[in-house]
């Protein structure tokens, strides 16, 4: 079955995924925050995840859509001392929780950046590879977001996104359809993505 960006949709089910939602009520990010801590907990699901991502050293990396900071530690780790991460969300909580992760860990070489809209206060060209994890399928406007990303990475960059509750063929449908990405891998949770020429 292909995406038809026309056909029904479950209204519902997608109030409840926060489908579109962009900022969800802090009431509902720590219900999210609470829920990410039990599957981590259980199954060390964040650092399998995480691992999946290919951070290397003295990269600079930029988690878009931080949310509770979950991967902010790891990523540290990662890039080391000469690499950099860079924490992004829209929502005030989620840039508290960064803040508040990156004292308690002495993440010297991580900096937490609310966005305005899609639009983030790092220079173009600056990260060799962003992450944004369950989080697209709250995107209002995927194009913005799209371009903005594309703005923000290296021309030998790549992007690591994956379906977050929609379906693989939506995802698809709007990455291509952005014009400002192509994508060069599926795997089973996400899609490596290179820009296209500016």
């Amino acid at each position: 079955m292909t995406y038809d960006p026309d056909m029904k949709k479950d209204k519902v089910m997608d109030k409840i995924m926060g489908k579109g939602a962009e900022r969800i009520p802090k009431s509902a990010f720590y219900i999210m925050t609470f829920l990410m801590k039990i599957m981590d907990f259980f199954g060390n699901y964040s650092n399998k995840r995480f691992r999946e991502l290919g951070i290397k050293n003295g990269q600079k990396v930029i988690d878009y859509g931080c949310g509770p900071a979950r991967y902010l530690k790891n990523s540290s780790r990662a890039v080391g001392k000469k690499g950099r991460v860079y924490a992004v969300d829209i929502h005030p909580t989620a840039i508290k929780m960064a803040n508040d992760k990156i004292k308690k860990f002495n993440l010297k070489n991580v900096k937490a950046i609310q966005a305005d809209g899609y639009s983030v206060n790092i220079p173009e060209n600056t990260a060799d590879l962003i992450y944004a994890l369950d989080m697209f399928h709250m995107v209002k406007e995927p194009d913005m977001l799209l371009r903005e990303l594309r703005r923000l990475v290296k021309p030998d960059g790549f992007l690591i996104i994956d379906d977050g509750h929609q379906s693989r063929e939506e995802t698809k449908y709007k990455i291509i359809n952005s014009g400002f990405w192509n994508i060069e891998k599926e795997h089973e949770n996400r899609l490596k993505c290179v820009p296209l020429n500016k």
